[in-house]
């Protein structure tokens, strides 16, 4: 059994174009979506074009949420996906569940309680590092958890795998299609993988448990740049470009 992570894909359809091109040629029997899939000045509407025939078990992420919000009060990135978005397309993202299990895998966006915390990572101003073992397991103790020996999280946009003691696999992806950002909450900080690549994940089960391969895949990064260029986001240019943020 193989299954395709993908996690934060921020309407970044040629790096989407990219991720499932390298699914297929590597033969994974079910990708699953973690959320973040829209929010951003790309195509928006056009990923979910793409997304949505395929029936990929997904959830959804912070930004998910926060687009279905007051249309006063949005941010610039769910914004634009908001206005881009058909109605139909709309009532499919409110239709997802935050959580979803799977057999023995757990999806979530953050952690089992919160689309807006990091699993795998801690709070290192102005960046941030990975988390220790016993804290990540501290997280886990939800009850949608118990049981499950693999757990799988983005919201970070930083590729981590972490073994625990008791032998539970906890893996984020990375992102598919937004590299770098910045945020204020809780903490000011930024987060960049320094590469221009999509992310994604193989996750594969054998007799004797659970495995995963933290991948990053090549595609034409400079059309997402232009086209958050010209929409006004030259920190998203940046972004996809190299990786960091200016």
């Amino acid at each position: 059994m193989r299954i395709a992570v993908l996690s934060d894909i921020h309407g970044n359809l040629p790096a989407l174009e990219a991720v499932l091109a390298d699914i297929e040629r590597r033969g994974c029997d079910l990708a699953l979506n973690l959320g973040d899939i829209v929010s951003g000045p790309l195509w928006p509407r056009q990923t979910l074009e793409r997304l949505l025939p395929l029936g990929l078990p997904t959830i959804a992420g912070n930004h998910e949420r926060q687009l279905l919000g007051d249309p006063a009060g949005l941010a610039a990135s769910d914004a634009h996906a908001r206005q881009a978005l058909e109605p139909a397309q709309l009532d499919w993202i409110r239709a997802l569940p935050p959580r979803l299990r799977i057999g023995e895998v757990l999806l979530c966006h953050g952690t089992p309680d919160s689309d807006l915390d990091y699993l795998l990572d801690e709070l290192a101003p102005p960046g941030i590092r990975a988390a220790d073992a016993a804290t990540v397991a501290a997280r886990l103790h939800h009850p949608d958890a118990a049981g499950a020996r693999v757990v799988l999280c983005g919201h970070s946009h930083t590729p981590r795998l972490l073994r625990l003691d008791d032998g539970r696999l906890v893996l984020n992806p990375g992102s598919v299609g937004l590299p770098a950002f910045s945020t204020a909450r809780p903490l000011p900080h930024s987060v960049g993988t320094g590469t221009a690549e999509a992310r994604y994940a193989v996750l594969e089960r054998h007799a004797a448990g659970w495995d995963a391969e933290l991948l990053a895949v090549p595609y034409p990064f400079e059309a997402a740049a232009a086209r958050a260029a010209d929409l006004g986001r030259p920190d998203w240019a940046h972004a996809l470009r190299h990786g960091r943020m200016p």
